[in-house]
Formats: structure tokens, sequence, C-alpha cells
């Protein structure tokens, strides 16, 4: 028996089938930073249109988590992605470097700046913390595969960054935004600080809820105002009762609030056996009376709220007297429909006050104590001195009832513990006094937003929020570099030129050259009127301003630049507070589109949490199934919702990258010996099924581009794995593999597959770069042909456009697949063992016959059947089949088992097998292969 192995054309290639991503991956790392790809990249891309993408830092504090991996891996791709689409589009990663973050970390240590250190060696402490970091986390961004200009980062802790944060916040001065306020701040007891919007989130807590009566110390004026008989009060007091969580703030009551449209009763009850006058809000009267079980109720008058403006009401336990006033923000959703107002405690109570001229009183330090002349409660924390107040009010008959309450309350992001609203000295960037807010908001409506509801929460966080207070009362910080004067508090009259001055210092020295600053230096005699700002920025204003801070000393990067990519959690964050900071410097948005991601969970949808040993940490992943397993589970998921992963999950996701990274291997393999310069065909001399792969290669490709210029990356993944599974797993490289592997290996129609997927796979290569880094660079060494170093050098493959063809493919792929269900019931049977072991005859109505009968022989290919024949019938034949299931008729199917012999080398069973005596195993295609010219195929 002869052996005609030899005479096959089997797939060749040194492309691993095994990935080994854990191992090779970190090769290839160092591999990139040998041969500078990013550099030469740059290199590359000059003179290009230009893309930019500029980087959100992260903060410079623990490992990288899984949802870092998910942010940098998006970035990854929209880059890398951009850069294949013709764009020169460099990658500058950033960190955050400033904060209390980093001083707690240094605390642990030292103590707080003063006790071990002071405050010059703890600032050096925090910045060798953060410069660890920094290393810790750089290593696992460049793992990830992550391309970048990773040896010149921006850092908002270089000196030349916070010397231009100096400069930009002099133009925020110049251009009329700064101002110093006594206003109510969210104040963290454990920081010691004042905190941003951005750095506060809420939590569930339960606070002591009262009902407090604060007396009318008029009843004359009382019925006067609401039209009552002053005879019909008789002797019995009056009472406007307030509902509150926070009793520690009523030393600082000013006022107590109504809504001016809002209906008020006046009630007669009684309560314990005694008679009372109470006032509230008619809508939760019967809330009121049950809570605080009053009997014999009847109201004596119903009035609105504003009947009562300036009405002046005893204080519940200081003496001294405070005015009813109107506010909008007095709500019937709990309560009394009055609300005792403190100016020094709450932004809303702050507003009100301003209205009215009331005092800001904060006795509050900045410890959380009530300072030693508060009455009642000095020396106390501000959660005992809660116990204490409602014991005096119930002492003097002024509560009406005390439970504990829970609801959601503002805290502290890093130490999740409550915050506090208090009044104090602070920095202000205005929203109002130059047009920032309304600035803002119109330009909001020009930046495109992914997701498109990104522009509506963050319309309504700029609507509402206050004026920013930029000023903290830390060590670790970019300095507010500002002189005022010690009796008027004005700052100083060469403001401009004194920022300049320390902006230089700074410049060579770090923040350090201000805190060391003497005034004498600059100001000379002047010092002596003068103070020296001890307060550094908010940290958001160090991040905010890194378009300018970035794009002053790098200006390929300069604003506005593209896009913005960060969490959903970055509307209040960082989208917002660089909004804010490049409206007050140049009145226009530093960014043209913003994209948003959500947050990672585990296959329940519950949070990452250690407690509940669903951490997914990307090190491990990476060390396991490697970072592009990683990768390609993040383009997998709609980042538009939350993102699912699992163990089991990143293990499906490996399943399906198997697939992918076989369909290259296989094409590679295939490939084998091709030389596209002498060896591919032109466009019209391809057979025709690979003109119809060419043209499906090229309408997906269209769609694939699409996807990633509308960052649709789950689609690429959807349509590029599909891809590999149906059109060309399940159909085209299954079809081929018989012209591929027994026509001669130079003849046109093995050279008409192989220009087919050279195509494929120089498009594939590139579709599937910014998402399988690792993988498709790994692939580019082994493509045939001269190319540049590196795929990600490239732009899109741009494949041959073939003309079309009159051939209904989809019917004919319809027709197969109902061919394939009858061969799967046969080998169910037994009756065959593979599909060349049957023969199929096609019966249909005249009309339908020539669709069918297009590829005349060759059908046969395209079925992966020994023998396939066309014939016409006005009905179905005995044994036939609807070709297309019961709702279509018209064409029908016979599949039976072929008795022919077996060809040894094609496996097709033909009638000519043996007719060469030569070749007595051979059908006479096989011969013609192996011996003589070949075959000749013109369709499949």
């Amino acid at each position: 028996m002869a052996d005609y192995k030899h005479t096959i054309n089997l797939p060749q290639t040194d492309f691993p089938m095994k990935a080994g991503l854990a191992q090779r991956e970190p090769a290839m790392v160092r591999a990139w930073e040998e041969r500078r790809t990013y550099e030469k990249l740059r290199e590359v891309a000059r003179g290009r249109p230009r893309f930019v993408l500029h980087d959100g830092p992260p903060y410079a504090n623990g490992a990288i988590h899984i949802g870092h991996a998910v942010n940098k891996i998006l970035k990854d791709i929209v880059v890398k992605s951009r850069s294949l689409d013709g764009f020169d589009s460099p990658y500058i990663p950033g960190w955050d470097c400033h904060g209390l973050p980093i001083e707690l970390q240094v605390e642990k240590g030292h103590g707080r700046p003063g006790q071990k250190l002071d405050a010059q060696a703890f600032r050096a402490a925090c910045r060798a913390y953060a410069q660890e970091q920094i290393e810790l986390q750089r290593a696992d961004f460049k793992r990830l595969g992550v391309l970048g200009d990773w040896d010149r980062p921006y850092l908002t802790m270089s000196p030349r960054y916070e010397a231009q944060q100096l400069r930009a916040f002099g133009r925020i001065i110049r251009n009329g935004h700064l101002y110093k306020g006594v206003k109510p701040v969210y104040w963290c007891l454990d920081c010691r600080s004042a905190l941003a919007e951005a750095e506060v989130e809420y939590e569930e807590k339960i606070s002591p809820a009262i009902d407090v009566a604060f007396r009318v110390t008029d009843r004359a004026e009382l019925a006067a105002r609401i039209a009552l008989p002053a005879a019909t009060l008789g002797a019995v007091p009056v009472d406007v009762v307030i509902w509150t969580t926070t009793p520690w703030t009523l030393p600082a009551n000013q006022a107590v609030a109504l809504r001016a449209e809002f209906r008020y009763v006046l009630v007669r009850a009684r309560r314990d056996g005694e008679p009372r006058a109470l006032i509230v809000a008619a809508e939760l009267l019967e809330a009121c009376r049950a809570r605080w079980d009053l009997a014999e109720v009847s109201v004596l008058a119903q009035f609105e709220g504003r009947a009562l403006e300036g009405l002046k009401l005893a204080h519940p336990f200081q003496d001294r007297q405070v005015p009813v006033v109107l506010g909008e923000h007095v709500t019937l959703d709990a309560g009394t429909g009055a609300v005792h107002t403190a100016p020094g405690h709450g932004q809303e109570d702050f507003a009100v006050g301003q209205r009215y001229g009331l005092a800001v009183t904060n006795p509050v330090g900045p410890d959380g104590t009530f300072l030693p002349d508060t009455p009642l409660v000095a020396g106390l924390k501000v959660d005992a001195a809660n116990a204490v107040i409602i014991e005096a009010l119930r002492k003097a008959g002024r509560l009406l009832h005390h439970e504990p309450y829970s609801h959601s309350y503002p805290h502290c992001w890093r130490h999740k513990t409550p915050v506090i609203f208090r009044a104090t000295p602070q920095w202000f960037i205005s929203m109002e006094r130059a047009g920032l807010r309304a600035n803002t908001l119109r330009d909001i409506r020009a930046v495109e937003w992914t997701p498109a509801w990104g522009e509506q929460r963050i319309s309504g966080m700029i609507e509402s929020r206050p004026d920013w207070c930029i000023s903290r009362q830390r060590t670790w910080g970019v300095p507010i570099p500002l002189f005022v004067h010690r009796q008027t508090g004005e700052r100083h009259p060469r403001t401009d030129e004194l920022i300049e001055a320390a902006a230089a210092r700074v410049e060579q020295g770090g923040i350090d050259a201000w805190f060391a600053l003497a005034p004498g230096e600059l100001l000379g005699a002047d010092a002596q009127h003068y103070e020296k700002v001890t307060d550094v920025m908010d940290v958001w204003a160090d991040s905010g301003m890194s378009f300018e801070c970035v794009g002053t000393e790098r200006p390929e990067v300069a604003a506005p630049v593209d896009l913005y990519l960060e969490g959903s959690d970055q509307h209040r964050g960082w989208f917002h507070s660089a909004l804010l900071m490049s409206e007050a410097l140049y009145e226009r948005a530093p960014y043209r589109g913003v994209l948003t991601h959500g947050f990672t969970v585990d296959e329940k949808g519950r949070k990452m949490s250690k407690s509940l040993g669903n951490v997914v940490a990307p090190q491990k992943v990476m060390n396991s199934l490697g970072a592009d397993v990683l990768r390609l589970w993040v383009a997998a998921t709609d980042y538009a919702n939350e993102m699912s992963v699992s163990d089991e999950i990143l293990k499906r996701m490996a399943d399906s990258y198997r697939r992918m990274r076989n369909t290259l291997r296989f094409l590679l393999g295939n490939l084998h010996g091709f030389d596209p310069k002498r060896h591919a065909l032109p466009a019209g001399q391809l057979l025709a099924l690979d003109r119809w792969m060419l043209l499906r290669t090229h309408a997906l490709q269209a769609e694939v581009l699409e996807a990633y210029r509308r960052y649709s990356f789950h689609l690429i993944y959807q349509k590029v794995h599909n891809f590999c599974s149906v059109e060309l797993g399940g159909l085209y490289l299954d079809v081929i593999k018989d012209r591929m592997y027994t026509t001669p290996a130079a003849g046109s129609a093995r050279r008409s597959a192989q220009t087919v997927m050279f195509h494929i796979a120089e498009c594939m290569v590139r579709w599937l770069a910014p998402i399988l880094s690792f993988t498709t660079e790994e692939v580019w060494r082994y493509l045939p042909g001269e190319r540049r170093e590196s795929v990600f050098h490239e732009t899109w493959h741009a494949p041959p456009q073939p003309p079309a063809d009159a051939i209904d493919w989809a019917a004919l792929l319809k027709l197969r697949a109902g061919v394939t269900r009858e061969l799967e019931g046969l080998r169910d049977t037994g009756a065959i063992g593979a599909p060349l072991d049957a023969r199929v005859e096609v019966h249909c109505v005249p009309e339908e016959r020539p669709r069918f009968a297009a590829l005349g022989d060759e059908l046969r290919f395209l079925l992966i059947t020994s023998e396939a024949q066309v014939h016409e019938a006005a009905s179905a034949p005995a044994g036939g089949v609807a070709a297309f299931g019961a709702g279509e008729a018209g064409v029908w199917i016979t599949v039976r088992p072929s008795s022919d012999p077996k060809c040894v080398r094609c496996w097709h069973r033909r009638p000519d097998v043996g007719s060469d005596a030569r070749h007595p195993q051979l059908c006479a295609r096989c011969v013609s292969n192996v011996e003589g010219p070949g075959e000749q195929r013109r369709f499949v």
C-alpha cells in the first residue's frame, strides 16, 4: 500500500499551540522596553492627526486592584486602536501623589507631624512613600501590556508640576474666582481637615432624632399674624416644634425655618395630661400626633408659613431669642415642617442665614470638641454632647420625642467615619462671582458623553453644588501661595508677582521651598503686616489641573484633549474638578469626550470584599491565566454597567481566548511557504468562495472599526469570536481544508485560499492587537512577508476589494445547514462515520434550480460530502426532506451513505477510485494532484 502522506500539504508553524501566557508575557514586556516599542511608535506616528487620551492619575497608595486593571486596559485599548486608526495617540501615564491617604500611611510609622518628625521630614517621608508605591504600580501596569511613556510619567509631586499648579492658581485668582469666607464645610474629625464633596460618601447611620419645642415669645403677635382672637389661646404657651437628627448643633441655632407656601396648623392638645399648643405642618399633623402621643387634638387655626416670618422664639436651653425665617430647603418628607437652622453647621442653613443676616457661629473645634465658652457642653465631643443636650431639653419640658433613627449620612471616604458640617475660615472658588457655574453648564453640552447619561449626571451636580472649598489644613500638599494682611485679611497687592516668585522657588526646590520661605524674603518690610497662608490645596485641585500642568510641559498632549476615561464615580471627582479648573482658567472644558465604566462585582453582583472572599487580584490572574485573558474579559464585558468577574468567568474567557488563538494558529500553519509578494493572487482571480470570504472580511472590518471608534469593545469581542467560531471554524476553514491539503502546493486553487487567509490574518491580528496585545505581537513575528517590527506600528490592513458574484451564497449556506442536520442524523444511527461517507441529492422546483446548481460539481466541496447533485422536481421525491424546514417549500434533500470506494488520500468516496492502475487507491482527482497538472477549481 503506497504512502501518500508526503503529498499532503499539512499545516506547518512554529507558533505554539499552548499559549503559556504567564511565562511568555513578562519576556515580551522586557522586549518592548529593550526595543523601545513605544518610542518608535511615536516616531512612526509623527505627523499624523493627534488623538489624546489624558490619563486620570491613580492614587499612589497600595497595590493595584481589579478596578485599576479595568481602567488601564480600557485606556490602552482606546490608545492602541486610535493609533491603528491612523492617529498619533501618545499615552503619558500619571500619578496623584499628595493628600491625606499618604499622610496616614506615614503617620503609622512616624506619628503626626511634630511628634517624631518635623514637617519637612514628614513631607520627605511622604514623598519617599509615594515613590515606592509608584514603582510597584508601574510594574503591574506594564505587566498588563499597557504601552506608554513609562519612563517619563507625570507626577503631581514633581517640582515642575507643583510650580505650574501655583501659576495656574494665580490665573484663577486673576480671573476673579477665589475668595476667603467663613462657611460650613464637610469636616472630618479624623482628618482634622475640610473635605471636598468628592471625598464624601453616604452610608447608613443611626442618629438620635428629637422633636424640640421652640416657644413663641409674644403670643399676642402670633394671634394677630394668624387672625386668631387672643382669648382663644388662653394661658397655654405656644411652641413651634422642630425635628432634628443632630442635637449637638442646637447650641449654634440661630433660627427656625418654615416653607412660605406650606400650610401650617396651630393645634391645642393634651400630652401627659398637660395642655399644649403646638405649631406643625398640616400635612404632618397626624404623624406628629401619633409620635407625641397627643390626646384631645383640635385645630385652632390654619395659615401659610409666610405668616410667621420674623416671629421671635425662645431658644430651648439658652437665654436668647431666634427668629422664624423662610427657606426653600424645608420639606414634608419627615419631621414637622419646621427646621432648626444653624448657619455654622449646614450649607442650606448658611444660605438661608445669609439672606436674613444671621450670625454664623461654630462652637466646635477641629477635633470635634466644643469650645470652652460653650454653655452646657463645653469640652465635650459632639457625640457625647447629644445625650447632655437631650437630657437638658427633657428637664426643661422642651423635648416632645426622642428615638434612634437610621438614615443616609455623609462619611469620610478615607476613614469611613461620619463627618460634621463646621463653619471655618476657608478659601473658596466661587461658582457665581465670575460666571463659573453658567460657563460650565454651557460647555458640558458640547462634550460627547459615553454613556450619554453622563451629561445629565454632571450637569445636575454642577447646578446644585456649593462653592468649592479649596483649602485644607494638612502637611503633604501643594501650598496656597498667598500672603494676607494680619488685620484685614486682604491679599497682598502684589499677589500676582509673589505667586510667580513662589512658583520659581517651588520649581527648583519643590513645595518645601514655600514652607521654608520666610515672608521677609519676598515681602521685605511688608512682612510685619502680612502672614503667610499655611493651608494646602484640596488634592482634587492637583489632579484637576493635570491637563494644564502636563500640557504646559508636554505640548503634544495639551488641552483640550480628546478623551477622559474613568469610573462612573468620577462625575463628582476628576471629571468634575478638571472641568471646573479648566473653566476657571480658560472658560472651556478640558476634554472633548468623556467615557465612564462601571465597577467590578462578582458573578452574584456583590462588591469585591476580602470578608466575602470574592476578590479577584489582577496579579494572580496575570500569573496564572495571563494578562491577555484579563484584557479579553475587560473587552468582552459591557463596561457601561457593573462588570462581573470571578475565577469561573475568567476560566470561560480563557476558553474563548483559545478559540481565537487556535484560529490564528490554523491560519499561520496554512500560510507555510506562502510569500505574499510572489504568491498572492489578484482579487479577480480568486475562487468564488474565497472572494465571498474576502467580502465578509471587508464587512466585518468595517463593523470592527466602527465599534472601536464608538468604544463598543464588547461588540468587537462578540463579532470576532463569532467570526472565528462560525464563519471561519464552522465554515470557511473547514471547507477549504480539502483544497489546502490535497491540491498542488503551488496550484492556483491553494494559492487562492492562502491569499485570502493571509488577508484575514493581517486584518485579524490588527483587530485583536488593542485587546490581545501579547498574543498578536507574538503572531506578528510568524506572519509571512515584510513588516514593521511591531503590530502597534501599523495601521489597519487594507485587503483588496473583490468583484461581486452572482452566486447566492446565503441560499447555498442555508442548504448546507440543512444537509449538515441530515448528516448528523445518519452519524447518530451509525449509517455513516463522517460526512464524506455520504452523497447528497438536491431536488428543487425549476425556478430554484439555478441558485443551487451554480457551483456545479463543486457543490460537494461546500457540503463536504463525496457527491452532490441538483435535480429539478415538482414535488418532494421519495425519502426527501425539506431543505429549509417546514416553513419553506420547493427545495428537498436526500442524504444517503455512499457505496463508492474511498480514496486513501482525500477520503472522498468516488466511482473513479482505482481508475489509474499506477495508483489503485486514489481517485482521479488525486492522481492529477499527485502526478498531473492538478485539479482546476472555479468556485469552492
